[in-house]
């Protein structure tokens, strides 16, 4: 059999935030609806209700002096030193978010330099021929990123590419809207490489959709739901509910699809990596997922969570998981050589996406 070029993940980094947000922090929050109207509900039953459906306990938060982009560094720095890999050989690096720098004291989106070259430029890398760019995609950015750079590496324009998610959505939370528990900050990065290879190894397929129709506002910007707010502030908004029916009915008919273009099925899948949005939406979509394949139940352990402790932190959930795995820091949940795994995420857009992939055999 001739040699093809497959994409493989060969590094992994991670930056976990070190202030813990406990779910008791919030008892002193006022929380509104959307008409502006103060929650009648006590604090104590809104929270308790909250983790009852989230399934969060707790979040991480950047301490004040962090931004998106530091916290990026740290995460791609990680990966770099986990594999002894010269940042200087990297073709790309591509960064998804989709806020950019936000600093405590002036809560504005900053873009400029993109953060992808605010990265390159903290790991001191030199060489011109290193591309940066960003990448907005919603939550589902870091996968999309690992995506792109699976396009460039097959075209043969590339070798090694860097993908980072990083993510601080504590500062866009609006502290008088109860959605604001689930938001949390982190940063994780891999890096691809190709590599040659008889069998078919690391990323086997793909699926993106994206439903920019009547879905395209479910996630937006708006001010507080406080009508008494003093300033203008923009704050991140969710259609809960509507989003919620839609990644379930969606979310598994993509990730079936990947796995349809690589010659599998979800009996063949050894771990289902997705983005850790919501427990009870995530462990909905496992059980559509199975019965799409006519089954009524899902092996145990194949979904491991990290929400209970991190909350979601956008593009930085998938990675940051497949980073605690990989280095064996997730009790009862590790990556197994030559196993298939899937990962997919869903996010503002309404973008959806997922990944076959095969570990390989030396990691």
């Amino acid at each position: 059999m001739n040699q093809q070029t497959y994409s493989v993940i060969v590094a992994s980094g991670s930056y976990i935030p070190t202030r813990r947000i406990l779910n008791e922090d919030f008892l002193k929050h006022h929380f509104y609806d959307k008409d502006g109207v103060r929650l009648q509900k006590m604090n104590e039953e809104i929270i308790r209700q909250f983790g009852q459906i989230t399934g969060i306990k707790e979040r991480r938060y950047v301490t004040d002096d962090l931004v998106a982009s530091d916290i990026a560094f740290f995460a791609a720095k990680d990966a770099l030193e986990s594999a002894e890999i010269d940042g200087e050989t990297l073709d790309y690096i591509i960064v998804a978010h989709n806020f950019g720098d936000i600093s405590e004291e002036n809560r504005r989106s900053e873009f400029v330099p993109a953060l992808a070259s605010r990265v390159k430029h903290h790991l001191g890398i030199d060489n011109p021929n290193v591309i940066t760019y960003d990448l907005p995609f919603g939550c589902a950015g870091w996968l999309q990123g690992v995506i792109q750079a699976d396009y460039f590496i097959r075209s043969g324009v590339a070798k090694r590419i860097m993908v980072v998610g990083t993510e601080t959505l504590s500062r866009i939370c609006d502290p008088h809207d109860r959605d604001s528990m689930i938001y949390a900050d982190g940063a994780g990065a891999v890096i691809v490489e190709a590599v040659k290879s008889n069998e078919p190894v690391g990323i086997l397929a793909h699926s993106v959709r994206s439903y920019a129709g009547e879905l395209a506002y479910l996630l937006r910007m708006e001010k507080s739901y406080n009508p008494d707010y003093q300033n203008d502030t923009l704050f991140l908004k969710m259609n809960g509910r509507k989003l919620y029916e839609n990644a379930l009915k969606f979310v598994p008919l993509v990730i079936k699809e990947s796995l349809d273009k690589a010659g599998l099925t979800i009996m063949d899948i050894e771990k289902v990596l997705i983005h850790q949005a919501n427990e009870k939406m995530d462990e909905a979509i496992l059980r559509n997922l199975f019965e799409l394949y006519g089954l009524n139940e899902s092996p145990k352990n194949i979904m491991p969570m990290t929400i209970s402790w991190l909350g979601n932190s956008s593009v930085a959930t998938l990675p940051t998981l497949y980073d605690l795995m990989r280095k064996d820091r997730f009790e009862h949940q590790t990556l197994q050589a030559g196993k298939d795994i899937v990962f997919a995420s869903v996010g503002a857009g309404v973008n959806i996406n997922a990944v076959a992939y095969r570990i390989p055999m030396i990691m």
